[in-house]
């Protein structure tokens, strides 16, 4: 008679949903809530294949931005620079060539420009710039750090900290690109 006893390691992994549709895990990654956006994704690529022969490219257009943009919109300054995103995006054009009714061989950035629709990357800067904009009181400018006049002394001061999950979320990332945008000096009033 044998006993065979097998020792397995197990990972226990929790899920957090925030905010009424962010989901994060254990390991703070967004795999599991661009795994979720993707079935939704899937489903309203669905449905504009279904009213594609039915309705007129203008309709499909006011579907995807009621349907998919919303869900894409939410929550994308948290998500938006997960490395898992190239599933939204790819979803993003799918339904971009349905809407156009093109062959999946196509690309996509004059199709973005015909229906004015901004690509993942592009709604993802939108929309960490417009976080800066509405909460510009939270950050400081490089003048208020040091007095020394450079070139950069508008703008935003970005913390010296080298944890990687610190600098790829909103706050830090949102001051790398708010401070690469012509804008922000127009805006700061310098």
């Amino acid at each position: 008679m044998y006993i065979l006893i097998i020792k397995i390691a197990l990972s226990i992994i929790i899920i957090v949903n925030f905010l009424g549709g962010l989901t994060l895990d254990s390991t703070l990654s967004w795999k599991t809530h661009v795994y979720q956006l993707s079935s939704k994704l899937n489903s309203a690529c669905y449905l504009i294949i279904s009213l594609k022969s039915v309705i007129s490219t203008k309709n499909l257009r006011i579907i995807y931005f009621y349907y998919m943009h919303s869900i894409i919109a939410y929550g994308i300054i948290f998500w938006g620079n997960s490395p898992y995103n190239n599933n939204v995006f790819k979803l993003q054009k799918r339904a971009i060539r349905i809407i156009m009714n093109v062959d999946n061989g196509v690309s996509c950035r004059e199709l973005f420009k015909k229906l004015k629709i901004l690509p993942l990357q592009s709604q993802y800067i939108l929309s960490l710039s417009l976080f800066v904009v509405k909460n510009i009181e939270e950050f400081i400018s490089n003048s208020e750090v040091h007095f020394i006049n450079t070139r950069h002394r508008s703008d935003l001061y970005p913390p010296s900290i080298r944890l990687s999950k610190y600098q790829k979320g909103v706050y830090y990332t949102g001051i790398k690109i708010f401070s690469h945008l012509k804008i922000s000096k127009i805006y700061l009033g310098i």
